[in-house]
């Protein structure tokens, strides 16, 4: 397959509300269902980016509505109501896609490199499973180099660039006495770390309780951070201890519901979850300020307009990356005939017709130098000639007609 056979599908926020992405989160056991049934269907190279943000699906396929019906075959969302709402990509278009999403351009808040961590994992993931190949792997590794090129060279991730971040921000907003309040936080994956140090680095708070269904975790980060933890089972009483509540697990279901708030104090309840972890009909609750990834996502904060004069320098930046990718599928396209080529000029090596052109008591060596300049050679004309043929045959006449020169 070639590259006009690379496709992404997927929603993202520009279409979608929170409540919808999260018909189409993807949970681990729900990935790895996904990558059996595309080898069963022989694919050979697929993965899955589910984020808050989005959920993508990008692979080597015949056709975008394999990939489609794999993914929504496994979520609670259909088909038909995904292809209403998606975008499907291929080829270049696709490629051009996936290097802004890397580089957080594509993040529902501009500059956002959470997202790198994120697709680091839904990659490994896929190549445990045997599901990564040479093409998404070395596409993979060109936009990685792409995005950190972005984060070293440009001020595209500065400020508030990431909605664990933007929580900080909301809570500013409308708190004042931040260090007096209790806070929950539900939750110790990556969002959850990190919301967690945010409070603690940008709110000067250590009153914070840390929750986990496994319970190592929540005492491992607390004890790091030098806060407090409970057991899963004490979520009933933290939860009418708190006046601030975060709430960043991947259940399938509400784990805080609006029973559970009814008789409570007043309180602020953020969720980072998708699907949404927190029943959203708490929100309605009149001593309830409820947030969810869209509410933080729309924050802009002072950095916001740098950021955007910084889009320019990043497209640069992807740009010379995209290059360095099409070339190296160029030759990778060519591969065969490159293969072939040397077999070809070794083999003629050993016929007694050329004994004129080589001496074969000096310096043999020299000889498989120059089948390799040969080779480059060919390589070089092929990236910008599209006559393979020809450039076949002229490569072999070069090397009948020059000589190797030996000492």
């Amino acid at each position: 397959m070639n590259l006009q056979n690379f496709f992404v599908a997927g929603i993202n926020y520009k279409k979608t509300d929170a409540s919808m992405r999260g018909q189409y989160a993807v949970s681990l056991e729900q990935y790895a269902t996904i990558l059996e049934n595309a080898a069963q269907l022989d694919l050979k190279e697929v993965f899955i980016i589910s984020t808050c943000n989005r959920t993508e699906i990008y692979g080597l396929a015949p056709e975008a509505d394999i990939l489609i019906h794999l993914l929504c075959n496994e979520t609670a969302g259909d088909a038909e109501t995904f292809l209403e709402r998606c975008y499907i990509k291929k080829g270049q278009q696709a490629v051009e896609h996936i290097f802004s999403v890397g580089a957080g351009l594509d993040s529902q808040i501009l500059g956002d490199y959470e997202i790198v961590g994120q697709m680091k994992l839904a990659l490994k993931f896929s190549k445990e499973r045997e599901m990564i190949g040479p093409f998404i792997e070395r596409l993979f590794n060109t936009v990685l180099q792409s995005s950190k090129a972005i984060k070293n060279k440009t001020q595209l991730s500065g400020g508030t660039v990431s909605v664990a971040f933007a929580a900080i921000q909301f809570l500013k907003e409308h708190l004042s006495a931040i260090p007096d309040k209790k806070i929950l936080l539900l939750g110790t994956g990556k969002i959850g770390k990190n919301t967690c140090k945010n409070l603690v680095d940008y709110l000067n708070t250590t009153n914070i309780t840390i929750i986990n269904r496994t319970e190592e975790k929540a005492v491992e980060l607390a004890n790091q951070l030098q806060l407090q933890s409970a057991p899963y089972a004490a979520l009933p009483e933290q939860t009418q201890l708190a006046d601030i509540i975060i709430v960043a697990t991947n259940a399938e279901e509400p784990v805080i519901k609006k029973a559970d708030l009814v008789h409570s104090s007043p309180k602020i309840l953020i969720d980072l979850s998708i699907p949404n972890n927190i029943e959203a009909s708490a929100g309605e609750l009149e001593h309830i300020l409820l947030a969810n990834v869209d509410e933080l996502s729309r924050i802009n904060d002072a950095t916001l307009q740098k950021r955007q004069a910084e889009v320019p320098k990043a497209m640069a930046i992807i740009k010379e990356h995209m290059a360095e990718f099409y070339e190296w599928n160029c030759l990778r396209k060519h591969a065969t005939v490159l293969r072939a080529l040397k077999q070809k000029l070794h083999d003629m090596h050993q016929c007694n017709l050329f004994l004129s052109a080589f001496d074969y008591d000096f310096a043999p060596e020299l000889n498989t130098e120059f089948i390799q300049k040969v080779v480059n050679s060919l390589a070089l004309k092929m990236r910008h000639q599209h006559t393979p043929g020809c450039n076949y045959l002229e490569a072999i006449n070069d090397y009948i007609s020059q000589p190797v020169l030996v000492n």
